[in-house]
């Protein structure tokens, strides 16, 4: 698992846990939903785990989401679940079915966490006035959260189009001779961009285009913040490189190692580093 980033939503005067290691699936704290309802958030928490449609809308769920997923340890529990003796608790359900849609977590942030989607229908049971309160304030964390991976993006493809500039000189100045044709000129400033586009994103322009084909713009376009941020130090990176003389087939091998490098630097790099934006509700 990569780095955990976490944050807190706050609804109607509680404050809920939520973190995410890959910025597209949330776990949000059914232990701090629970709090709105009872001291006992464990026992509110197993409370709701005994229903019948619990069991079968959690089941369902595991199957959309979870290829590892026991589908004969589920059927089980769906027979006994809303029986006065049938007991359920989150540490049973993950490891009978090995279920990912809940977690446990131990330490200074734990508790019983559950993926948004889960975690909205258990608000939902505690109360339809709360999970109002607690969609409100996740809706400004996600609208946070685009807008910070706006400007960043923004930002980082405005820093590409200005190194580009210098690139381009470097190429100019030293691979251009004077009695190139305009046509080899252009064949030249190509065929460098082409070079950090293999580089970077393992395929020329045509190839990426041949592959999209309903994507409009290129692939720079569509890149990500942190491939656009490398891919700005790989132009400055090939610049120096052109005026130290050394040709191609050595700038790629240099020019790879450093944007895998940084890639995987980037990759543990939080975005709540980025500068949050003010956003009116």
């Amino acid at each position: 698992m990569g780095k955990i980033i976490k944050d807190t939503i706050h609804a109607n005067g509680i404050d809920i846990g939520i973190y995410t290691h890959d910025f597209e699936n949330e776990f949000i704290s059914l232990t701090d939903i629970a709090r709105y309802k009872s001291d006992d958030p464990t026992a509110v928490i197993q409370n709701w785990m005994r229903n019948r449609d619990v069991i079968e809308f959690l089941g369902l769920w595991e199957r959309l989401h979870n290829s590892d997923f026991k589908p004969l340890e589920f059927e089980g529990f769906k027979k006994q679940a809303g029986a006065n003796a049938f007991t359920m608790s989150p540490k049973k359900w993950i490891e009978a079915t090995d279920a990912i849609g809940i977690v446990s977590k131990a330490g200074r942030y734990g508790g019983t966490y559950a993926h948004s989607d889960i975690a909205m229908s258990f608000a939902t049971w505690i109360s339809p006035e709360f999970q109002l309160y607690i969609m409100k304030d996740y809706r400004r964390l996600k609208t946070d959260e685009n807008s910070r991976l706006s400007l960043g993006w923004n930002l980082n493809r405005e820093i590409s189009k200005l190194n580009y500039r210098i690139h381009t000189d470097a190429i100019k100045e030293n691979l251009i001779p004077p009695e190139l044709t305009s046509a080899q000129v252009a064949y030249t400033y190509a065929n460098e961009a082409d070079m950090l586009n293999v580089v970077l994103f393992g395929k020329t322009a045509k190839q990426w285009k041949d592959d999209n084909p309903t994507v409009k713009g290129n692939m720079r376009d569509v890149a990500t913040l942190n491939q656009l941020l490398v891919l700005a130090n790989l132009e400055s990176y090939n610049a120096v490189l052109i005026k130290q003389g050394k040709n191609q087939k050595e700038r790629m091998e240099l020019l790879r190692q450093l944007a895998v490098q940084q890639l995987e630097t980037l990759e543990n790099v939080s975005l709540n580093n980025l500068p949050r934006l003010r956003v009116n509700s």
